[in-house]
């Protein structure tokens, strides 16, 4: 039996509309929100009519959506030609997962333009998303704020997957247009285009818009990568103070050294990266790369400046390097000896233990006592919902090594399958600490993670900024560049290794450190 008003199956009752109608070349699609009556739950339902062979290619489409499985997307649960056919009364449906939410046409009325981290955030989650779909051969179509949900912890998705018809170059140029929207609650289709702060961003939606090939974006997965947060310092090079290595002599006489001729730039900065254009447009391309004649001309000179650079700077160099030296062995080993000795009875009997297990990291200079851990749990904000083991979180901060929480199996790949970027394990030490350090112990050497702090165990990923990252080896101790007051630990995993035919990752023992 089907329902009279719109010739659907009567499992599925209609609740409110909650989208604009969407005119087609085949007919009109409609969107619900409804009630599945078999399952007791809501749901996303979208009407086509007339139903029948003019709403097929829609169907196909929505079949084709149906083997994806990313949060960015809604999932498609039902889709079929309905009943009636293309006559009066015939429809045909998609029924999608409904996501609880606010859109972002509500949220912009409400609250007005986005602040930049989270229109980053935002488009850059929708547009993962698609370029799952693209890689299937589906243009998902529809990118409309009216369809863009704004979920709990951070999280975005598209309700309604797919639209009637969809292109890959339409889907950047929506995603830049929501970009262009978040930032400045409406887009630039009128003579005065809103202005955006930020000239990346700004650069990144003319390009997503811009319908000449040679200055376009290729991809949507070209806009992820762009969107992305810029790549961080390793744990290595953030831990080793200035008085470590080249105890700062090395660096500031190659800050102090003039540039060699026939050069041009800036050094590198303190964090080791070259500075990088925001936006390939924003080059002048005149003076980065000068004509031939101006090189030749410069040649003699860079030749003479290089040959008097080695003469007087390299000898001098390695005799700093010699006193740096000096002062580290100096500072580090004599003091070290010196410490022994003023130490009563540390000598220990022969074939007494050690003190210490074997295998542990040595404490850090940054980094005391432990600190006590009140309660944890998962931090799956790219989930579907699927528990990642939530009942032994507590195996990770029990004191005993031999037991573990570990994640789900995954197949396919390290990277959780590519169903989504990470889990973690978010630890409350009960009030604001001063951590310097954390150590970890797996079970599965070869797990990578990031450490990160926050103080909102509410809020999403980018609110827990990393403070230092690595690969597991064993039992590692991950001290911070300097002390972070915090009251949560993220232990953030990023990428998994293969046991028992499947991919997976563990935490055996978390022990926050106190700042020293």
């Amino acid at each position: 039996m089907t329902s009279t008003t719109t010739g659907l199956p009567d499992r599925y009752r209609p609740i409110s509309q909650v989208a604009p109608d969407e005119e087609t070349t085949t007919g009109v699609i409609r969107s619900w929100r409804a009630r599945d009556r078999v399952l007791n739950r809501d749901v996303a339902l979208r009407v086509h009519t007339p139903g029948g062979p003019p709403a097929r290619e829609w169907i196909t489409r929505a079949l084709t959506a149906g083997g994806l499985a990313t949060p960015a997307l809604s999932m498609v649960y039902d889709a079929a030609e309905g009943t009636g056919g293309d006559g009066p009364g015939g429809a045909a449906y998609v029924v999608n997962e409904w996501l609880e939410g606010q859109t972002l046409r509500h949220r912009l009325a409400e609250s007005g333009p986005l602040p930049e981290r989270e229109a980053r955030a935002l488009v850059r989650r929708l547009a993962e998303g698609v370029a799952e779909a693209h890689r299937v051969g589906l243009a998902v179509g529809g990118l409309t704020p009216e369809h863009v949900v704004l979920r709990p912890g951070g999280l975005a998705g598209l309700l309604s997957v797919p639209a009637a018809t969809g292109t890959v170059q339409g889907d950047i140029a929506a995603l830049g247009g929501l970009l262009e929207l978040a930032l400045t609650g409406r887009t630039g289709n009128d003579d005065t285009p809103p202005a955006i702060a930020s000239p990346d961003l700004a650069a990144l939606v003319r390009r997503a818009r811009s319908g000449d090939p040679s200055t376009g974006l290729s991809s949507v997965a070209t806009m992820v990568a762009l969107l992305a947060e810029r790549p961080r310092t390793g744990p290595q090079d953030q831990a080793r103070p200035d008085a470590v290595g080249d105890s700062g002599w090395v660096r500031r006489l190659r800050d102090a050294l003039p540039p060699v001729p026939g050069t041009s730039g800036p050094r590198p900065g303190g964090a080791g990266r070259w500075p990088v254009a925001d936006d390939e447009d924003d080059l002048d391309w005149g003076t980065t790369f000068p004509d031939e004649g101006d090189v030749a001309e410069e040649e003699p000179t860079g030749r003479s400046a290089r040959r008097r650079l080695a003469v007087i700077g390299l000898p001098l160099l390695a005799l700093l390097m010699v006193i740096a030296f000096a002062l580290w062995f100096g500072k580090n080993v004599l003091s070290v000896a010196g410490s022994v000795d003023e130490v009563q009875g540390s000598t220990p009997l022969a074939g007494a233990p050690a003190s210490s297990s074997a295998g542990a990291p040595p404490p850090s200079a940054d980094a005391a006592g432990p600190l006590p851990v009140t309660a944890a749990s998962v931090f799956d904000p790219y989930g579907d919902g699927e528990p990642e083991n939530d009942d032994d979180v507590p195996l990770s901060y029990d004191g005993d090594p031999a037991t573990a929480w570990q994640t789900l199996g995954y197949r396919g790949s390290a990277e959780f399958g590519n169903l989504k970027p990470g889990v973690g394990v978010l630890y409350d030490l009960g009030s604001e600490q001063s951590v310097g350090a954390v150590t970890v112990l797996t079970t599965l050497p070869g797990t990578t993670v990031e450490v990160r702090t926050g103080d909102d165990p509410n809020g999403d990923l980018d609110s827990f900024p990393v403070a230092v990252s690595g690969e597991l080896t064993g039992t590692d101790q991950f001290a911070f560049p300097s002390p972070v007051a915090t009251r949560y630990v993220l232990v953030w995993i990023t990428g998994l290794v293969q046991s028992d035919g499947n991919f997976t990752g563990s935490l055996a023992e978390v022990t926050p450190l106190a700042a020293g």
